[in-house]
């Protein structure tokens, strides 16, 4: 493996950290002024008009759709390309939306590229593509235990040329923002299949008859509105043609794996640079600020987490790249023991870091006077999102056991 980034890694790396710098983080401030200003006109899902324009500044730059490949519209760049990319857009919770590069979107657009008839494609992929509408995955079940995905309880049954669905679920990313137009169902078309054979994932208009969002879900008392939102939502007597099923009947759980796999790499990249923006606010911090007589800085536990910070940075990095490298030599499947490691690893580390940067702080840590916080609740999210640690243990495990039996 060659540490060293390519050509054109090194350009795109170069204009999107001017892009941050110049653009973004100073965003972030407007960002939440213009949010509160609409919460406070009950429109708290709305998206800030500032968003809107560093998206078009964005797409003008060229640093749009930079996660796709195989794909006219993507950038092309392969998973170790986009690692240092995605790196950066973790500084920041605008950055993602802004290049369009954010989930739940992302992942239902690489379904679509790798999955979705021509018309599906047409009616749905087009426009999430150009940023014109979002979208959300609708997996997750209140009443069932959703970490093993075979429990999914939400019913689809066909009547003719339609499919009818009743089922509740919630964190369904995506769903509360007000232009999400289309929702990935995961439901049982067979209860009687092979267990990993039952589930199927339809395309359901956000608007059909039946769909009721019925609240968002908050995170750490976090609406998450950057996200999209988590919602609940009721599907009573829900009527979609049959057409709307991706890739056909019992190809639900096949396909939840597929997009796991390059989710959960790109929420590793992004943790990376929520860390690293840990580690700089908090050496800004120790060093201006005085207690007993001389800097935090000088303070032995700060130095402490100081090195330790960039200790577990460097070898969480190294993983993930490792990872995206065995993505684009050998595959997913091939790449699925580092996949699991960096989902248990990365999510920890970045939730460790922050922890010793809202200290640092004091009290102005945990305010929302400083990104860290919100940072953090999104950090410890990621443990339980896209399958809790537990489950990932329990893979890992077996799969180092098998060696012995």
């Amino acid at each position: 493996m060659d540490f060293a980034f390519d050509a054109r890694t090194e350009e795109l790396r170069g204009q999107l950290q001017a892009f941050l710098d110049e653009q973004i983080l100073p965003a972030e401030q407007v960002f939440q002024e213009q949010a509160a200003e609409m919460a406070s006109q009950g429109r708290p899902w709305e998206r800030p008009p500032v968003l809107d324009e560093l998206k078009a500044a964005a797409r003008k730059l060229g640093l749009w759709n930079l996660f796709l490949a195989g794909h006219p519209e993507g950038a092309g760049l392969s998973n170790l390309q986009y690692a240092p990319l995605a790196e950066l857009t973790g500084r920041s919770f605008l950055a993602p939306e802004a290049l369009n590069c954010a989930a739940p979107d992302t992942g239902n657009m690489e379904v679509l590229a790798e999955f979705g008839t021509d018309e599906q494609k047409e009616q749905w992929l087009r426009p999430l593509l150009a940023g014109e509408i979002r979208s959300a995955f609708c997996m997750t079940e209140p009443d069932v235990a959703s970490s093993d995905a075979t429990n999914i309880a939400t019913s689809v049954v066909r009547d003719g040329d339609v499919y009818v669905i009743n089922g509740r679920k919630w964190w369904s990313s995506g769903a509360m923002d007000p232009r999400c137009k289309i929702l990935i169902v995961m439901g049982k078309t067979n209860p009687d299949a092979d267990r990993h054979r039952q589930q199927s994932q339809i395309l359901v208009p956000a608007d059909t008859p039946g769909v009721t969002v019925k609240r968002g879900m908050h995170v750490f008392g976090y609406t998450d509105g950057t996200h999209g939102g988590h919602a609940e939502v009721i599907f009573s007597d829900v009527r979609v043609p049959v057409g709307n099923v991706i890739a056909g009947e019992g190809e639900g759980f096949a396909i939840a794996q597929a997009r796991l796999g390059p989710g959960r790499i790109h929420h590793c990249m992004r943790q990376i640079g929520a860390a690293e923006r840990a580690v700089e606010l908090m050496c800004r911090r120790v060093s201006s600020r005085v207690a007993w007589g001389k800097p935090l800085a000088e303070q032995g536990v700060i130095q402490d987490w100081i090195a330790e910070a960039r200790v577990r940075i460097e070898a969480a990095r190294l993983l993930v790249l490792k990872t995206a490298w065995l993505m684009d030599t050998v595959g997913n499947k091939g790449a699925h023991t580092e996949i699991q490691a960096i989902k248990i690893l990365v999510p920890q580390t970045s939730e460790w870091i922050l922890d010793k940067a809202i200290q640092a702080h004091g009290a102005g840590g945990v305010s929302q006077d400083f990104p860290l916080a919100s940072l953090w609740a999104h950090a410890r999210t990621l443990r339980l999102a896209d399958g809790p640690d537990e489950v990932h243990k329990r893979s890992l495990a077996h799969r180092e056991l098998r060696k012995y039996r």
